[in-house]
C-alpha cells in the first residue's frame, strides 16, 4: 500500500477570543472560526489502530484553543503561532495549512467573515 498524502484536520473549530485592533475588539472580543489540515505520515497508524501512531485531533485542538485565548491585534500573528505550536508539539508534521475567519468584523459591511490563510511548509528550506 503506498499512502500518497495523509491529513488530520479540524474544520470550522468555533470560538470566542479578543484579537483585533480595535478597543472594542479587545473588550468584548468577537467570533472566530479556525480551519486547520495537516499533514503528517501516519502510515503506521493505518496497520497499527493505535492513538500513538498518529497525530492526535483533540490535542490538537487543544493547541488551537490555548493559542486563540491569546488576545493579539493581527490573526496573522495568532496563526503564525498556532502553526508553531503544532510544529514543536508534533516534530514530524510536513504541512499545516491554516484558516482564520473573524465572524462579523467591525467594518460597517455584511459578511460572512475576514480573516487569514496560511500554509507552513516544513520540508522545504526557505528560499
Amino acid at each position: 500500500m503506498e499512502v500518497v498524502e495523509s491529513i488530520v484536520y479540524l474544520e470550522n473549530v468555533r470560538f470566542h477570543a479578543f484579537h483585533g485592533v480595535m478597543p472594542q475588539e479587545r473588550i468584548t472580543g468577537g467570533d472566530f472560526m479556525v480551519s486547520v489540515r495537516v499533514t503528517y505520515p501516519y502510515y503506521n497508524a493505518l496497520l497499527s489502530d493505535d492513538v500513538s501512531d498518529t497525530l492526535n485531533y483533540a490535542q490538537l485542538y487543544e493547541l488551537i484553543r490555548d493559542e486563540m485565548q491569546k488576545p493579539s491585534n493581527l490573526l496573522e500573528h495568532v496563526a503564525g503561532r498556532i502553526g508553531e505550536s503544532i510544529k514543536a508539539h508534533f516534530p514530524n508534521v510536513e504541512e499545516v495549512w491554516l484558516k482564520i475567519t473573524k465572524c462579523n468584523p467591525p467594518m460597517g459591511g455584511c459578511m460572512d467573515g475576514a480573516g487569514v490563510e496560511i500554509r507552513l511548509n516544513y520540508n522545504k528550506s526557505p528560499g
